[in-house]
Protein backbone atom coordinates (compact mmCIF):
# COMPACT_ATOMS: atom_id res chain seq x y z
CA UNK A 1 0.00 0.00 0.00
CA UNK A 2 1.29 3.45 -0.87
CA UNK A 3 2.07 5.67 2.10
CA UNK A 4 -0.11 8.72 2.45
CA UNK A 5 1.55 11.82 1.12
CA UNK A 6 3.55 10.07 -1.59
CA UNK A 7 1.03 9.27 -4.33
CA UNK A 8 2.02 10.52 -7.77
CA UNK A 9 -0.54 13.12 -8.98
CA UNK A 10 -0.33 12.09 -12.62
CA UNK A 11 -0.81 8.44 -11.69
CA UNK A 12 -3.87 9.40 -9.64
CA UNK A 13 -5.34 11.17 -12.66
CA UNK A 14 -4.73 8.03 -14.78
CA UNK A 15 -6.30 5.75 -12.18
CA UNK A 16 -9.33 8.02 -11.95
CA UNK A 17 -9.96 7.16 -15.59
CA UNK A 18 -11.67 10.50 -16.20
CA UNK A 19 -9.99 13.56 -17.63
CA UNK A 20 -10.59 16.97 -16.17
CA UNK A 21 -13.44 18.86 -17.77
CA UNK A 22 -12.74 22.59 -17.94
CA UNK A 23 -16.43 23.16 -18.61
CA UNK A 24 -16.94 21.93 -15.05
CA UNK A 25 -14.15 24.21 -13.82
CA UNK A 26 -11.79 21.28 -13.20
CA UNK A 27 -8.08 22.10 -13.04
CA UNK A 28 -6.13 19.54 -11.04
CA UNK A 29 -3.04 20.46 -9.06
CA UNK A 30 -0.34 18.04 -10.19
CA UNK A 31 2.91 19.72 -9.09
CA UNK A 32 4.39 17.59 -6.29
CA UNK A 33 6.37 20.50 -4.87
CA UNK A 34 3.29 22.68 -4.43
CA UNK A 35 1.23 19.78 -3.08
CA UNK A 36 3.93 18.96 -0.53
CA UNK A 37 4.13 22.59 0.63
CA UNK A 38 0.41 23.12 1.16
CA UNK A 39 0.19 21.23 4.50
CA UNK A 40 3.14 23.25 5.83
CA UNK A 41 1.00 26.39 5.68
CA UNK A 42 -1.40 24.73 8.11
CA UNK A 43 1.24 24.48 10.83
CA UNK A 44 -0.35 25.31 14.15
CA UNK A 45 -3.89 24.60 12.95
CA UNK A 46 -6.06 21.96 14.58
CA UNK A 47 -5.95 19.20 11.97
CA UNK A 48 -8.13 16.71 13.81
CA UNK A 49 -10.82 17.07 11.11
CA UNK A 50 -9.88 18.74 7.82
CA UNK A 51 -12.47 19.70 5.22
CA UNK A 52 -11.42 19.59 1.56
CA UNK A 53 -13.66 21.06 -1.11
CA UNK A 54 -13.19 19.55 -4.56
CA UNK A 55 -11.09 16.42 -4.16
CA UNK A 56 -10.79 15.55 -7.87
CA UNK A 57 -8.36 12.65 -8.39
CA UNK A 58 -7.12 12.91 -4.81
CA UNK A 59 -3.58 14.36 -4.92
CA UNK A 60 -4.28 16.89 -2.16
CA UNK A 61 -6.46 14.38 -0.30
CA UNK A 62 -3.43 12.10 -0.14
CA UNK A 63 -1.27 14.87 1.37
CA UNK A 64 -3.97 15.76 3.88
CA UNK A 65 -4.31 12.16 5.07
CA UNK A 66 -0.60 12.27 5.88
CA UNK A 67 -1.06 15.13 8.37
CA UNK A 68 -4.70 15.08 9.52
CA UNK A 69 -6.49 12.73 11.87
CA UNK A 70 -9.64 12.78 9.73
CA UNK A 71 -10.50 14.25 6.33
CA UNK A 72 -13.87 14.95 4.77
CA UNK A 73 -13.89 15.60 1.03
CA UNK A 74 -16.80 17.21 -0.77
CA UNK A 75 -16.72 16.26 -4.47
CA UNK A 76 -19.47 17.24 -6.91
CA UNK A 77 -18.42 14.98 -9.81
CA UNK A 78 -19.80 11.44 -9.26
CA UNK A 79 -16.96 9.81 -11.21
CA UNK A 80 -14.28 11.43 -9.07
CA UNK A 81 -16.25 10.75 -5.89
CA UNK A 82 -16.33 7.05 -6.83
CA UNK A 83 -12.60 7.12 -7.61
CA UNK A 84 -11.80 8.68 -4.23
CA UNK A 85 -13.78 5.98 -2.44
CA UNK A 86 -11.85 3.28 -4.31
CA UNK A 87 -8.41 4.92 -4.14
CA UNK A 88 -8.64 5.59 -0.41
CA UNK A 89 -10.77 2.62 0.63
CA UNK A 90 -8.35 1.82 3.46
CA UNK A 91 -8.70 5.32 4.92
CA UNK A 92 -12.49 5.08 4.68
CA UNK A 93 -12.43 1.69 6.39
CA UNK A 94 -10.29 3.17 9.17
CA UNK A 95 -12.81 6.02 9.61
CA UNK A 96 -10.17 8.55 8.59
CA UNK A 97 -11.84 9.67 5.35
CA UNK A 98 -15.40 10.55 4.41
CA UNK A 99 -16.36 11.36 0.82
CA UNK A 100 -19.49 13.48 0.39
CA UNK A 101 -20.79 13.54 -3.16
CA UNK A 102 -22.53 16.84 -3.83
CA UNK A 103 -22.31 20.59 -4.31
CA UNK A 104 -20.28 22.33 -1.59
CA UNK A 105 -22.81 25.16 -1.61
CA UNK A 106 -25.72 22.83 -0.89
CA UNK A 107 -24.54 19.89 1.24
CA UNK A 108 -24.48 19.87 5.03
CA UNK A 109 -20.91 20.53 6.11
CA UNK A 110 -19.34 18.50 8.93
CA UNK A 111 -18.01 20.04 12.13
CA UNK A 112 -14.52 20.55 10.70
CA UNK A 113 -11.52 22.10 12.47
CA UNK A 114 -9.75 23.49 9.38
CA UNK A 115 -10.26 23.61 5.62
CA UNK A 116 -7.48 23.04 3.09
CA UNK A 117 -8.74 23.10 -0.49
CA UNK A 118 -7.96 23.73 -4.13
CA UNK A 119 -11.29 25.42 -4.82
CA UNK A 120 -13.13 25.32 -8.15
CA UNK A 121 -12.57 28.85 -9.40
CA UNK A 122 -16.06 29.49 -10.72
CA UNK A 123 -17.59 29.00 -7.28
CA UNK A 124 -14.60 30.03 -5.14
CA UNK A 125 -16.16 33.28 -3.90
CA UNK A 126 -19.41 31.64 -2.84
CA UNK A 127 -17.61 28.71 -1.23
CA UNK A 128 -15.20 30.99 0.64
CA UNK A 129 -18.04 33.02 2.06
CA UNK A 130 -19.84 29.88 3.11
CA UNK A 131 -16.72 28.76 4.97
CA UNK A 132 -15.53 32.05 6.51
CA UNK A 133 -18.47 32.47 8.94
CA UNK A 134 -17.66 29.01 10.33
CA UNK A 135 -14.73 30.65 12.14
CA UNK A 136 -12.12 28.01 11.29
CA UNK A 137 -8.57 28.46 9.93
CA UNK A 138 -8.08 27.71 6.25
CA UNK A 139 -5.60 27.37 3.40
CA UNK A 140 -7.45 27.89 0.12
CA UNK A 141 -6.38 28.09 -3.53
CA UNK A 142 -7.88 30.94 -5.57
CA UNK A 143 -7.21 32.83 -8.76
CA UNK A 144 -4.45 35.29 -7.92
CA UNK A 145 -6.60 38.33 -8.70
CA UNK A 146 -9.29 37.13 -6.28
CA UNK A 147 -6.67 36.35 -3.61
CA UNK A 148 -5.13 39.81 -3.90
CA UNK A 149 -8.52 41.48 -3.48
CA UNK A 150 -9.32 39.24 -0.53
CA UNK A 151 -6.13 40.19 1.33
CA UNK A 152 -5.92 43.87 0.25
CA UNK A 153 -5.45 46.77 2.67
CA UNK A 154 -7.60 49.94 2.66
CA UNK A 155 -6.58 52.54 0.10
CA UNK A 156 -4.87 50.07 -2.26
CA UNK A 157 -6.04 49.37 -5.80
CA UNK A 158 -7.22 45.87 -4.90
CA UNK A 159 -9.17 46.95 -1.81
CA UNK A 160 -12.91 46.55 -2.07
CA UNK A 161 -16.01 44.80 -0.88
CA UNK A 162 -14.25 41.43 -0.91
CA UNK A 163 -11.45 42.75 1.33
CA UNK A 164 -13.84 44.19 3.91
CA UNK A 165 -16.15 41.17 3.87
CA UNK A 166 -13.31 38.67 4.30
CA UNK A 167 -11.75 40.82 7.01
CA UNK A 168 -15.03 40.80 8.90
CA UNK A 169 -14.40 37.13 9.63
CA UNK A 170 -10.67 36.50 9.38
CA UNK A 171 -7.16 37.75 8.83
CA UNK A 172 -6.06 36.77 5.30
CA UNK A 173 -2.58 36.52 3.80
CA UNK A 174 -1.26 35.29 0.46
CA UNK A 175 1.39 32.70 1.27
CA UNK A 176 2.32 31.52 -2.23
CA UNK A 177 1.58 32.27 -5.86
CA UNK A 178 1.18 29.16 -8.01
CA UNK A 179 1.93 29.19 -11.75
CA UNK A 180 -0.58 27.83 -14.23
CA UNK A 181 1.93 25.10 -15.16
CA UNK A 182 1.26 23.45 -11.78
CA UNK A 183 -2.19 22.39 -13.00
CA UNK A 184 -3.59 19.94 -15.53
CA UNK A 185 -5.22 21.21 -17.63
CA UNK A 186 -3.60 24.61 -17.22
CA UNK A 187 -5.94 27.46 -16.27
CA UNK A 188 -5.59 30.79 -18.05
CA UNK A 189 -4.49 32.59 -14.91
CA UNK A 190 -1.96 32.40 -12.10
CA UNK A 191 -3.25 31.09 -8.79
CA UNK A 192 -2.48 31.87 -5.17
CA UNK A 193 -2.75 30.16 -1.81
CA UNK A 194 -4.45 32.20 0.90
CA UNK A 195 -4.01 31.48 4.60
CA UNK A 196 -6.79 32.67 6.88
CA UNK A 197 -7.13 32.79 10.65
CA UNK A 198 -10.50 33.57 12.23
CA UNK A 199 -10.55 36.89 14.05
CA UNK A 200 -13.01 39.21 15.71
CA UNK A 201 -13.30 42.59 13.96
CA UNK A 202 -12.16 45.69 15.84
CA UNK A 203 -15.63 47.16 15.51
CA UNK A 204 -19.20 46.08 16.14
CA UNK A 205 -22.28 46.13 13.91
CA UNK A 206 -25.93 45.69 14.89
CA UNK A 207 -26.50 43.08 12.19
CA UNK A 208 -24.01 41.06 10.15
CA UNK A 209 -26.62 40.57 7.45
CA UNK A 210 -27.29 44.30 7.08
CA UNK A 211 -23.58 45.19 7.26
CA UNK A 212 -22.72 42.85 4.39
CA UNK A 213 -25.68 44.06 2.34
CA UNK A 214 -24.67 47.69 2.99
CA UNK A 215 -21.14 46.90 1.75
CA UNK A 216 -22.54 45.24 -1.36
CA UNK A 217 -24.62 48.33 -2.06
CA UNK A 218 -22.06 51.09 -1.67
CA UNK A 219 -19.28 49.23 -3.47
CA UNK A 220 -21.43 49.04 -6.60
CA UNK A 221 -20.67 52.78 -6.82
CA UNK A 222 -17.15 52.82 -5.46
CA UNK A 223 -16.16 55.73 -7.72
CA UNK A 224 -18.92 57.91 -6.29
CA UNK A 225 -18.74 59.74 -2.98
CA UNK A 226 -20.34 57.86 -0.13
CA UNK A 227 -23.03 60.52 -0.08
CA UNK A 228 -24.13 59.55 -3.58
CA UNK A 229 -23.45 55.86 -3.06
CA UNK A 230 -25.77 55.68 -0.05
CA UNK A 231 -28.50 57.63 -1.84
CA UNK A 232 -28.25 55.72 -5.12
CA UNK A 233 -28.21 52.18 -3.77
CA UNK A 234 -31.14 52.04 -1.36
CA UNK A 235 -32.70 49.41 -3.62
CA UNK A 236 -29.74 47.17 -2.78
CA UNK A 237 -29.12 48.07 0.87
CA UNK A 238 -32.82 48.07 1.69
CA UNK A 239 -32.73 51.55 3.23
CA UNK A 240 -36.11 53.23 3.42
CA UNK A 241 -34.66 56.70 4.09
CA UNK A 242 -31.10 57.06 2.78
CA UNK A 243 -31.32 60.86 3.00
CA UNK A 244 -31.65 60.59 6.76
CA UNK A 245 -28.33 58.76 6.86
CA UNK A 246 -26.60 61.37 4.70
CA UNK A 247 -28.02 64.18 6.84
CA UNK A 248 -26.48 62.98 10.10
CA UNK A 249 -23.35 61.12 8.95
CA UNK A 250 -19.85 62.54 9.32
CA UNK A 251 -19.15 64.93 6.45
CA UNK A 252 -15.65 63.53 5.97
CA UNK A 253 -16.98 60.03 5.47
CA UNK A 254 -19.75 61.19 3.16
CA UNK A 255 -17.24 63.04 0.96
CA UNK A 256 -14.92 60.04 0.63
CA UNK A 257 -15.12 57.18 -1.84
CA UNK A 258 -15.65 53.62 -0.71
CA UNK A 259 -12.12 52.51 -1.57
CA UNK A 260 -10.68 55.00 0.92
CA UNK A 261 -12.72 53.99 3.98
CA UNK A 262 -11.54 51.53 6.60
CA UNK A 263 -13.66 48.58 7.75
CA UNK A 264 -14.33 50.51 10.98
CA UNK A 265 -15.60 53.46 8.92
CA UNK A 266 -18.02 51.16 7.10
CA UNK A 267 -19.14 49.72 10.43
CA UNK A 268 -19.87 53.21 11.76
CA UNK A 269 -21.86 54.12 8.66
CA UNK A 270 -23.74 50.82 8.59
CA UNK A 271 -24.64 51.21 12.28
CA UNK A 272 -25.91 54.72 11.63
CA UNK A 273 -27.85 53.55 8.56
CA UNK A 274 -29.39 50.73 10.60
CA UNK A 275 -30.49 53.19 13.28
CA UNK A 276 -31.88 56.08 11.19
CA UNK A 277 -32.20 54.82 7.62
CA UNK A 278 -35.30 52.71 8.15
CA UNK A 279 -33.83 49.51 6.67
CA UNK A 280 -35.84 46.46 5.81
CA UNK A 281 -35.21 44.08 8.69
CA UNK A 282 -35.30 40.34 8.33
CA UNK A 283 -34.18 37.77 10.87
CA UNK A 284 -30.68 38.77 11.96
Amino acid sequence: MTEYGTRDPDALVRRAGTRADTRKDQHFLVDDRVLDRIPTYAEGMDLSHVLEIGGGPGALTDRLLAVADRVTVVERDPDFAAHLREEFADAIAADRLTVIEGDALAVDLPDFTASISNLPYGASSEIAFRLLPEGKPMVLMFQQEFAERMAADPGTDDYGRLSVTAGHYADAEIVETVPKQAFDPQPRVTSALVWTAPSEPEYSVPSDEFFLQFLKAVFTQRRKTMRNAVRNTAHISGLGDPDAVVAVADEGLMSARAGKLTPADFADLATLAYEVGEPERGDD
